[in-house]
């Protein structure tokens, strides 16, 4: 097969012959990873005659109207697309020359029609404010039920904004998990992130449970009793066996007039998404939640088998959308409650990459996925063996053709449970590295999206809702794609440790960007105390994860370290010189971790950042990462409650009382 035939077919698919590496080194793609990429995206390249044959295909005409098509507000239609009508939204015809105003019209050139959207020309940025960043399960009160729920994401953004003046609190992403155990841990590998997960509802809290008998309230709260008492890693299995008994029981009571009228609208204003969804975790209960593996009849979302069976399940499929118009109702009181405390943002949600390959929106969505693909990252400074999320991409042309419901539909419902949105792994409207399934993270390759249809399509709801939008745009990026978030006024993330300047020296503040969320840390990483000590280094050793020695990684980290204490002493706000620390760290004694902590979130508030997040585990010292890229059950993964730097667990009851809260509270910007 001929190699410039191959290349010059995936570019004109939008799939990546070679790639700038993190060390920016131009890397080549092997020919075995091109086909299979191609081969997911329905392009046969087996051969040199099949290469052939697509590329006269792909220069053959087609229809005169794209799938759909995304302009911003004041820059007209493309000369292109001169002699087509715009139907809008109102119903009145206009030309083309006109100027639409923002929101979704539809174009009309012959028989043809397409869809259009005019995008808002640029966000309005945030006034700068700081916020908490949290592990919402990690955080739990007296009263939860052994993890963090919706009432302590309320109590928390009230608090934090009435007494320390937060202005947002960003969470780990809320998707909808397994609806029976076992209960996958990670919030970044869920089963959909259209719907939210109902481990997180407070039973208490649910309308239903207050017209309960006290007999009856007494024997539901009595399950959470053994739940409370637990110090260990967090037990989601526990917890949501646990839950659902309790919720199977309020879902049985009769409903009145006046609910069953509410809960009717929330099913119509969900539409078919809900349906299938609330079928999906039906059937899921019955086969298990890896669609894949069900009856062959039952694996087509849209068959007469599944219509069918759904009739059989008409009750469990009813409790399913309950338990989603009930946590409609929470997501929007966490919000109002953290609005009327103060908050000018308010809670901002999480959006995860992806979904599992035999998740609820695979299933459901099944045609606009790529097949035999995974999505994943390339080696990086952090991550050197790359990484597999075991999460099936989009299909690029098929989402399009599509219009982006599934897309539109899931912002829409993150804008309206929240006052602003975090993506993980910002890339994901711009590009996605492809790894094929069975293969190496290594062996992938990067796969091209619409980035002005996605950006356009989450400016419009974000405009819709006063929402503000972060993207999460560390590790390799575009050398563009970040100029164009700020230039629609999307924020772009800013973290501390790997903030350098041409030298490879910590930047200095001023030269931090301003359209940014500025943070310490990540969750993939630990908290600043187990950093500074290179907890860190000692863990991926220990399980396999360095590929060079570890004593040039220590190296690295102590010259790094050096660094930033270096920078902190010079900005008068480190009392302590680098060397006497150093000593200490070396020492592994805890005298200037405080110190350090406060200095880090000093150096913070002296950016120009939008918006500066702090978090919570590095607010009453925790040290213990929450998450280990690289593993699955070798670490307790999104597991480790939020406890001190005794590693005593810190219920959200006592942070007005706490030590380090309490220093914290002094140095907060």
């Amino acid at each position: 097969m001929g190699d410039d035939e191959l290349i010059t077919l995936a570019g004109r698919h939008g799939v990546a012959a070679s790639y700038t590496d993190w060390r920016g080194r131009e890397a080549a793609v092997s020919p075995g990873t091109l086909v299979a990429v191609l081969a997911a995206l329905g392009v046969d390249a087996s051969s040199p005659a099949a290469v052939r044959a697509e590329l006269e295909r792909a220069g053959e005409p087609g229809r005169g109207l794209p799938p759909v098509v995304v302009v911003r507000h004041g820059d007209g239609l493309p000369a292109s697309l001169r002699d087509v009508t715009v139907e809008l939204a109102t119903g009145e015809t206009v030309p083309a020359t006109g100027e639409p105003p923002p929101g979704w019209h539809r174009l009309h050139a012959g028989p043809e029609t397409a869809p259009l959207l005019v995008a808002p020309r640029r966000l309005t940025p945030p006034a700068r404010l700081w916020g908490f960043t949290v592990q919402l399960y990690s955080v739990r009160s007296r009263a939860s039920w052994g993890i963090g729920d919706l009432r302590d994401l309320a109590d928390l953004a009230s608090w934090s904004a009435r007494e320390l003046g937060a202005g947002f609190t960003l969470i780990n992403p809320l998707h909808a998990t397994e609806p029976v155990p076992p209960v996958g841990p990670s919030p970044y590998s869920p089963m959909s992130r259209r719907f939210a997960a109902p481990i997180y509802l407070r039973v208490e809290d649910l309308p239903e449970y207050a017209a309960l008998p006290p007999e009856d309230r007494e024997r539901l709260s009595a399950l959470a009793a053994p739940l409370r008492a637990d110090d260990g890693p967090l037990d989601r299995d526990a917890v949501w066996t646990a839950k659902l008994q309790a919720l199977e029981a309020l879902h049985r009571l009769p409903r009145g007039t006046e609910a069953q009228r509410d809960y009717d609208g929330f099913r119509a204003r969900e539409g078919p998404a809900l349906t299938s969804f609330a079928t999906w975790c039906a059937l899921a209960e019955k086969h298990g939640p890896d669609w894949r593996r069900w009856p062959a009849e039952l694996q087509d979302a849209g068959s007469r088998a599944v219509a069918d069976e759904a009739a059989r399940l008409a009750g469990r499929v009813d409790f399913h959308a309950w338990l989603q118009w009930r946590l409609d109702g929470r997501l929007t009181a966490a919000q109002r409650t953290a609005r009327d405390a103060g908050m000018p943002v308010g809670i901002v949600h999480d959006l995860a990459v992806g979904v599992a390959h035999g998740s609820a929106d695979a299933w459901i969505y099944r045609d606009l996925f790529a097949p035999g693909m995974s999505v994943g990252a390339p080696p990086d400074e952090f991550n050197q063996r790359g990484q597999d999320w075991g999460q099936p991409p989009w299909h690029p042309h098929r989402l399009a053709e599509a219009a982006y419901v599934p897309f539109r539909e899931m912002l829409a419902t993150a804008f309206r449970h929240g006052g602003g949105l975090r993506l993980d792994h910002a890339m994901q409207v711009s590009r996605l590295w492809w790894v094929p399934e069975g293969g190496s993270p290594a062996d992938g390759t990067y796969v091209r999206y619409d980035r002005e249809a996605f950006l356009g399509c989450l400016t419009w709801e974000a405009e819709r809702a006063g929402a503000v939008v972060v993207g999460e745009d560390l590790g390799t990026v575009e050398p563009e794609f970040r100029d164009g978030l700020a230039d629609r006024g999307i924020l772009g993330t800013s973290l501390l440790w790997f903030e350098r300047d041409e030298t490879g020296r910590p930047k200095a503040p001023d030269r931090w960007r301003e359209l940014s969320l500025a943070t310490v840390g990540t969750h993939d990483m630990p908290p600043i105390t187990g950093v500074v000590h290179g907890d860190h280094i000692a863990l991926r050793d220990r399980l396999g994860l360095l590929t060079r020695p570890r004593a040039g990684e220590e190296a690295d980290h102590r010259r790094h370290l050096t660094d930033w204490l270096t920078v902190l002493h010079a900005e008068n706000l480190l009392p302590a010189p680098p060397d006497e620390i150093m000593r200490a760290l070396d020492a592994d004694s805890a005298e200037h971790d405080d110190e350090i902590v406060t200095a880090l979130h000093a150096f913070l508030a002296r950016t120009p950042a939008r918006l500066t997040g702090i978090s919570l585990a590095d607010a009453v010292g925790e040290r213990r990462t929450q998450n280990q890229p690289g593993t699955t059950d070798e670490y307790p993964n999104w597991r480790v409650p939020l406890a001190g730097p005794d590693g005593r667990p810190v219920l959200l009851d006592d942070l007005q009382t706490h030590y380090a809260l309490k220093l914290f509270k002094r140095a907060s910007p």
